[in-house]
């Protein structure tokens, strides 16, 4: 049994040979691949021999945020926009008048020319964020600043064309093959109005607009929706195994009230569509959830990307497992913590991993990686027990 196929089997909720281990490993591997402190034997490795060598699959969920079409997509990060060579679509932006520049820090400033006025965005990815493994770029100045910027910022996203990457895409699935599932990313942002909280306007900002603009605001969320469709309906058509759309849930910042009106619907939409094309639906779920567990069940989403239990959040693991019964598979279910030595000492790691397989019972609905990801300085040959006993467990 290959690992795509035990993956899309423990969704289905079907036997499988044994519990599969897919950690994310790629902000570990990028980290230690720059510090030179991959393991020995592993020097000289790329990440999916290092998967290999583990004897768990590829991690092929998020892709790699900085493996952009071209030097313009970078520009357009300020955007909340990931035109990515991995994306089964792509951007195109010659209906936008734009200039960037990135200077020698990797801060790149995007201004954007409207009818409606002009536009600043400022993204950083600093030689430092490389070596910590970060791949997503850090937002230095917001492109809306306030409710006058949304008559500008709406003509951007209609004018935005989207195009398939049918070609681009193939060599990704090529790449992944039976090592992994195929995914096909559609927005880190689960909706319009999430895309406007999470990506275009700094959070207190968002807040006052929500409450005292609200219609203006919903006006801007149809206007981003516009691109939303084109981006999607390219996307839940892809020759892919799961459909990804949203990430970056809180049950502060996305609260359940929020969630069940701006999110909810459309992972709903979007998780009926994925079923119609024969795909399963995934969305990235770190984060604090409590609160949020009802409406992940209510939105038939597939799958819980990056569930991270207790002690990093307040929802124990059997909590959620119990919560979501046969409806959700949950993706991830070890906290980061507990491969990393100042966190835990090792008889305490030995006495919590053992506890934890122990609690499994009989493994269904579960693919176990460390969430939200494997840390920078996670202990290798924990990573390697892990697997170990992941690979020994016979559901």
């Amino acid at each position: 049994m290959d690992y795509r196929e035990r993956i899309l089997r423990t969704i289905a909720g079907k036997s499988v040979d044994h519990l599969p281990f897919v950690p994310r490993l790629d902000l570990w591997y990028t980290s230690n691949r720059v510090r030179g402190t991959l393991p020995e034997k592993y020097r000289h490795s790329t990440l999916k021999e290092i998967s290999r060598g583990l004897g768990a699959g590829f991690h092929s969920v998020v892709p790699d945020f900085r493996d952009f079409i071209n030097s313009k997509s970078e520009a357009v990060q300020g955007l909340g926009i990931y035109d990515l060579n991995s994306n089964p679509y792509r951007v195109v932006m010659d209906s936008i008048d734009f200039e960037y520049e990135k200077d020698s820090r990797g801060l790149t400033r995007t201004v954007f020319k409207t009818p409606y006025g002009r536009l600043i965005s400022e993204t950083l990815y600093s030689k430092k964020m490389r070596s910590d493994g970060a791949s997503l770029g850090h937002t230095i100045q917001h492109i809306a600043k306030s409710e006058s910027d949304f008559r500008a910022l709406g003509y951007i996203f209609e004018n935005i064309a989207v195009e398939e990457n049918r070609e681009s895409f193939e060599k990704y699935r090529q790449y992944t093959g039976n090592d992994g599932v195929w995914v096909a990313f559609g927005m880190l942002s689960a909706s319009p109005m999430h895309h406007i909280m999470k990506e275009l306007m700094p959070f207190e900002p968002f807040i006052y607009a929500l409450h005292d603009n609200q219609k203006e605001l919903e006006r801007l969320a149809e206007k981003i929706g516009i691109f939303f469709q084109r981006v999607l309906d390219i996307t839940i058509k892809s020759e892919s195994d799961i459909f990804f759309l949203g990430a970056n849930y809180d049950s502060f910042l996305t609260w359940p009230s929020f969630f069940h009106k701006y999110i909810t619907p459309y992972l709903k939409k979007y998780s009926g569509l994925a079923h119609q094309h024969h795909k399963y639906m995934l969305t990235h779920t770190d984060g604090e959830n409590e609160g949020l567990i009802q409406e992940y069940l209510e939105a038939d989403i597939d799958i819980a990307d990056s569930i991270c239990p207790h002690p990093m959040t307040k929802l124990r693991l059997s909590e959620i497992r119990d919560s979501f019964g046969d409806g959700i598979t949950i993706w991830g279910g070890l906290p980061s913590i507990c491969v990393l030595e100042d966190s835990m000492g090792d008889s305490e790691f030995k006495r919590y991993i053992d506890d934890f397989f122990h609690r499994l019972g009989e493994g269904k609905h579960i693919i176990l990686s460390f969430a939200d990801t494997t840390p920078p300085d996670a202990r290798f040959d924990r990573i390697e027990k892990v697997a170990q006993m992941a690979g020994q467990f016979n559901p």
